[in-house]
């Protein structure tokens, strides 16, 4: 190989190298993605059904304290159970107090918490999380990515499943699954 040659493929790798260490992203772990069921939470609205008793049937939102209030029980926390899980603790409530002789009770998310966007896409704003969502998904909601994107990576700000409520920041690829309450940045590309 020529000492020409040789002197350009060492450039050209060093500009590689410089060009990565500028990423938005760079020095940013990566955030896992999310797994496992569904948790409730703060802001959740969920759909309560109570067969055959419609006065216990009927749609919470979960409060900042992570609880409901519930016909005859009184506040009944659900933050951080599964919907099937809460929903089991409801029935047993109810039947451990007289208050209904072996309760079916079924609950659903009616309204899941939202996730953000911010950045180079057409839309930035909230949208109702889904389960399964990814940075892709989010994306489209957002109407797509502009021209200047980087479409590759970006950062999300995650609070959900995080000890002690404390954010963290990393960074995700397009199919990194979000958590709700997710703000996920989509940055700019510089040329």
């Amino acid at each position: 190989m020529s000492r020409h040659l040789l002197k350009r493929v060492v450039m050209v790798g060093m500009s590689c190298v410089a060009l990565a260490a500028c990423s938005p992203t760079h020095g940013l772990k990566p955030i896992p993605s999310v797994s496992g069921p569904y948790r409730l939470g703060s802001g959740d609205q969920i759909r309560v059904l109570t067969y055959n008793d419609p006065q216990l049937s009927n749609t919470f939102m979960v409060s900042d304290a992570g609880t409901i209030d519930f016909p005859l029980l009184g506040t009944v926390r659900a933050s951080g159970q599964t919907p099937q899980g809460f929903a089991s603790a409801l029935g047993h409530q109810l039947g451990s107090r007289g208050l209904l002789h072996q309760p079916s009770v079924s609950v659903e998310v009616a309204q899941y918490r939202p996730v953000f966007v911010l950045g180079e896409v057409q839309r930035a704003g909230q949208y109702n999380y889904l389960p399964g969502m990814t940075m892709e998904t989010v994306v489209a909601l957002a109407g797509g990515y502009t021209y200047r994107a980087i479409k590759n990576t970006a950062s999300v700000v995650r609070t959900e499943g995080v000890a002690e409520g404390k954010a963290i920041q990393g960074k995700i690829t397009p199919a990194t699954s979000l958590a709700p309450g997710d703000v996920v940045t989509i940055y700019e590309r510089y040329f």
